[in-house]
């Protein structure tokens, strides 16, 4: 199998050197396995995206002479690919409608018989508000205009235990299986959303869509996005998808050891270049050799 990796940036600020770290790992992973590098816009937030900062993606991977081997993909042309895969799942019965707002959840989150908060890869774990009283969905059309949910303990019963889910992290010192105990994900991730009100989608489901459609073999990002892996790998399994390699890699920091924003200008990299580095600067400043 070819290997196939990607750089999956969304245009909604300046690209900064955490992101050029990123680009260019997955970049030279497939060049030396002799595979593709691709390029894909995540641009499903259409009330941040810009298409200035879509063009300013194009030229800093030019400069850093990063080449994508196939045609930009952007998830606002994929829409009606999330819509069937809703719906698909909405007829499982997988999906609920949540209409709770953040200022809900973090009420539920507070009364007194919840003693606890558990954080998830989201933020706090959600409390089940709706899904207590989710419908039953064969008969009933998918609802619009609010966020729909993944029905966890739902997906956990259709999927069990055998095989376990699992992914395969590669690390720069080897490799290993990263086991997901699936009754845990009640507890660890809860009832994530699948589809944002004022999306139709959510990062969850349009990355393990996209993935699948441009063939990724392995998947280059953040150490930040480990617990993620966790939904998105069972997203796979309940949908019938491959599950890629992962490679989680080191973030980039500034000097009091916060991960880099895309709100932190003075690290993007259009401003090393108007002060006058070259890629190898960038390359070096990150860590990696020229």
């Amino acid at each position: 199998m070819t290997f196939r990796t990607r750089f999956a940036p969304s245009p909604t600020g300046p690209l900064h050197l955490g992101h050029a770290y990123s680009a260019i790992l997955a970049h030279d992973m497939a060049r030396a396995n002799d595979g593709a590098f691709l390029l894909r816009i995540e641009d499903i937030d259409q009330s941040r995206s810009r298409a200035s900062w879509e063009t300013q993606i194009y030229d800093d991977l030019s400069w850093l002479g990063l080449m994508w081997d196939e045609a930009v993909v952007r998830q606002s042309e994929r829409l009606s690919d999330y819509n069937s895969a809703l719906e698909a799942l909405w007829q499982r019965n997988l999906l609920f409608p949540c209409a709770c707002s953040r200022r809900d959840i973090a009420e539920a989150l507070s009364a007194p018989q919840e003693s606890s908060t558990t954080m998830g890869p989201d933020g706090p774990i959600y409390p089940g508000t709706c899904r207590l009283r989710a419908p039953d969905n064969a008969n009933a059309p998918i609802p619009k205009h609010v966020a729909l949910r993944l029905f966890l303990s739902r997906a956990v019963d259709v999927l069990g235990d055998d095989p376990p889910l699992s992914f395969q992290e590669c690390l720069h010192n080897g490799k290993r299986i990263v086991e997901i105990p699936a009754q845990a994900l009640e507890t660890t991730v809860g009832d994530v959303v699948l589809a944002r009100k004022d999306m139709g989608t959510s990062y969850h489901l349009s990355v393990v869509l996209d993935d699948a459609a441009q063939g990724i073999t392995d998947v280059v990002r953040g150490e930040d996005l480990h617990d993620t892996t966790k939904i998105h790998v069972l997203l796979q399994r309940l949908i019938g998808l491959p599950t890629p390699r992962y490679h989680h890699h080191m973030l980039i920091r500034d000097d009091q050891g916060r991960r880099l924003a895309k709100r932190d200008d003075a690290r993007a990299i259009s401003k090393y270049r108007d002060d006058g580095a070259s890629p190898a600067d960038i390359r070096r400043l990150v860590g990696l050799d020229a």
